[in-house]
């Protein structure tokens, strides 16, 4: 008497089966950057573990994930395996939790072509009178870019950055008294360094003049600033 066999389940592997959570404590990696493979320095690895101490003092890392992530730092050799061990932490600008319900200013749309500055090898400037447009494109390629609106006026009230650091950075010089709002730009690795005055002028009755920062500060960062006193003195100089 024969009996008929049953047919035998396929076996699960529970291997791979469900994800399996991120229990590190460092943050996952994000999107591939072309210029993660550059070689970081030691003044690269000593900020960030400045960052994680500090993170740490205000209670966002426990003990455990301050040491994994000094650890992670101090052995990085790129700028790729540097960057994610603070893609979860606030630049010195976001200390604050953000307002969910408080869109942040955004620029007004442009009209027209916007102009395109391109650092690429020796760098690039805008300096003294300039037509300024709605917006402005701004890549520091490896010399970087330099913008001086000391001289000039904004037609609309108003115009947009859009940034893009790249190697060498971007930087802005803007009058006493004009308003810069960032925060539409991603500060990345280089950083946003806004040096401008948040008071508004005695005696003002409209709205200043007014910048708007969108785009990405790559990693050579952007700085918005006055001018310095070489070129407070200047202007004193040569007011025309």
């Amino acid at each position: 008497m024969t009996t008929e066999s049953q047919p035998s389940q396929p076996e699960h592997s529970s291997a791979g089966s469900e994800a399996v959570p991120h229990q590190s404590g460092r943050p996952p990696a994000g999107p591939a950057d072309p210029r993660a493979g550059l070689r970081a320095s030691d003044a690269d690895r000593e900020a960030v573990a400045e960052r994680l101490r500090e993170a740490a003092g205000e209670g966002r890392l426990d003990l455990a994930e301050l040491e994994e992530r000094l650890e992670a730092t101090y052995l990085a050799k790129t700028y790729g395996e540097l960057s994610p061990i603070t893609a979860d932490l606030p630049g010195p600008h976001q200390r604050q939790p953000p307002v969910l319900d408080a869109p942040l200013p955004g620029p007004p749309a442009a009209t027209g072509a916007p102009l395109l500055i391109k650092g690429g090898m020796h760098g690039a400037e805008r300096v003294g009178r300039w037509q300024v447009p709605a917006k402005i494109i701004a890549k520091g390629g490896l010399g970087g870019v330099k913008l001086d609106f000391t001289r000039t006026q904004l037609p609309l009230g108003h115009t947009e950055i859009e940034v893009h650091g790249d190697m060498a950075g971007i930087t802005i010089v803007v009058p006493e008294g004009w308003r810069v709002e960032s925060g539409g730009v991603d500060p990345s690795m280089g950083g946003l360094r806004d040096r401008t005055s948040k008071d508004a002028p005695e005696g003002a009755t409209h709205a200043p003049p007014t910048i708007y920062l969108t785009g990405s500060c790559g990693l050579g960062g952007t700085t918005v600033r006055h001018p310095n006193v070489w070129e407070r003195r200047r202007l004193r100089d040569n007011p025309a």
